[in-house]
């Protein structure tokens, strides 16, 4: 195999990242949004904790997009 199509092959498998990232913001404000219908009162409570799973959750996919970049402009 060359390595230019290591390269590709190697960068995308590290973007698969990115649908885990999407799949778990999908879950995450699905779970808040289920969870704000069933207790209003109890949402602006657990916003601090929705926006820190985004956060994390966005992390994973960006780390996984830096890493593929990385892989086909570095090496």
């Amino acid at each position: 195999m060359e390595a230019e199509a290591a390269k590709l092959i190697g960068a995308g498998l590290a973007s698969i990242a990115l649908v885990g990232a999407g799949i778990g913001i999908g879950t995450i404000f699905g779970n808040y949004l289920q969870g704000a219908l069933r207790n209003p009162s109890a949402a602006p409570t657990q916003f601090a904790n929705l926006l820190l799973g985004f956060a994390l959750a966005e992390a994973t996919g960006l780390f996984g997009l830096v890493v593929a970049l990385i892989i086909l402009f570095v090496f």
